[in-house]
């Protein structure tokens, strides 16, 4: 048996290794160190085993808890699971690491949390800030209630709500920092208003991570996306979008043909990915593969689906129902892309104002980015 002192060390070395502690904020690993990821998981978590979630109890499997919750620095620990659905994380230590670091973070700085999740990236901001200087917002209140249970037990002086992150906290504003833990399909007004101006706001948007700063006037937000990656999205788009099992319903595909591409780059190409959430933003993809090979589904929440099918033998097979034809709109969006040159993620960002957002191209000054 692994002690969970010698699972956080063996994390903070491969961290280490793996160049992923921020070297401009090296606050950030000391409250790592200080506020380990164990002390804010639940004792269920969960893990997929074949087509089912299977769920992993402290009390009765030590090990095997221990094990996932310091699986590795880019392994996040599923801490919630409903109607077959995963609905909250902790996190990834190495992808909490770069937020912290994106966030620049000084002591004093007030802050607003979007998401508390279980409540250890609240702890670990309230390190660096200070007392009274943390607002925390989560939308769902069983978790609420079990991070505010935590921050209390750990004297963790910020302040956790029960509320909905979308419409930010306005009581508490000006902030010099907002941070978000799940993906808005449509980033809040709201949350750049609650912002000072030159503040910053770390978020998630379509397949990548984004710091936008607030302009001096207040009047807008603009950022370049820093990385690839993908959170959950924010809890009404989780509960009003159908699933992919949903809309399939095991009735027969309306349409079937040869998908001519190399479906493993909707597994693995982030830069192809972020260029599909953004001419696509309501198609939803997902990748896996298992003894039938990769297969990728694709739904827009509401009455089309499309599933592409890549067999260990070779050649990918597509099949769609619904009014859309989306595997045929993934493919428009794809070749967009390609004659585009196949910009990487690192060459977008986002503009946000009071009316619209956009994604950009290189510079913000290039207007939104639709090269179809």
């Amino acid at each position: 048996m692994t002690s969970l002192d010698d699972l956080r060390q063996r994390l903070d070395l491969q961290m280490q290794q793996d160049g992923d502690w921020p070297a401009d904020s090296p606050w950030i690993r000391a409250a790592v160190a200080a506020i380990p990821r164990d002390h804010y998981t639940p004792d269920r978590v969960w893990v997929v085993e074949g087509s089912r979630w299977a769920r992993v109890d402290r009390g009765a499997d030590p090990d095997r808890w221990a094990a996932l919750v310091y699986a590795s620095p880019g392994n996040s620990t599923i801490a919630q699971v409903r109607d077959n659905t995963s609905t909250s994380y902790v996190i990834a230590t190495a992808l909490v690491a770069d937020m912290l670091d994106h966030l620049d973070l000084e002591p004093g700085h007030r802050v607003l949390e979007l998401g508390t999740g279980t409540g250890w990236i609240t702890a670990l901001m309230t390190r660096r800030t200070g007392p009274d200087s943390v607002i925390t917002l989560e939308i769902d209140a069983e978790l609420a209630a079990a991070a505010r249970e935590r921050l209390d037990h750990h004297d963790v002086p910020a302040r956790a709500e029960n509320a909905d992150g979308l419409a930010g906290w306005p009581a508490g504003a000006p902030y010099d920092r907002v941070v978000a833990g799940f993906a808005a399909r449509r980033i809040p007004w709201a949350w750049i208003g609650q912002t000072r101006p030159e503040g910053l706001i770390v978020t998630p948007w379509g397949q990548g991570l984004t710091t936008l700063i607030v302009d001096e006037e207040g009047t807008s937000a603009t950022g370049w996306v820093q990385q690839a990656t993908s959170f959950l999205p924010d809890r009404g788009t989780i509960t009003a979008a159908r699933t992919w099992h949903q809309i399939r319903d095991n009735g027969p595909a309306d349409h079937q043909r040869f998908f001519d591409r190399d479906i493993a780059q909707l597994q693995h190409s982030a830069h192809l990915l972020w260029a599909l959430s953004v001419l696509l933003p309501d198609v939803w993809i997902s990748a896996h593969s298992d003894a039938r090979g990769l297969l990728v589904t694709l739904h827009d929440g509401d009455a089309s689906w499309a599933l592409l099918a890549a067999p260990p033998t070779g050649g990918a097979v597509a099949f769609e129902g619904g009014p859309r034809q989306l595997a045929d709109e993934i493919e428009e969006a794809w070749d967009a892309w390609l004659r585009a040159g196949s910009p990487d993620i690192y060459s977008f960002g986002i503009t946000v104002t009071p009316d619209q957002q956009w994604a950009w191209c290189g510079d913000p000054a290039n207007g939104p980015w639709d090269p179809r």
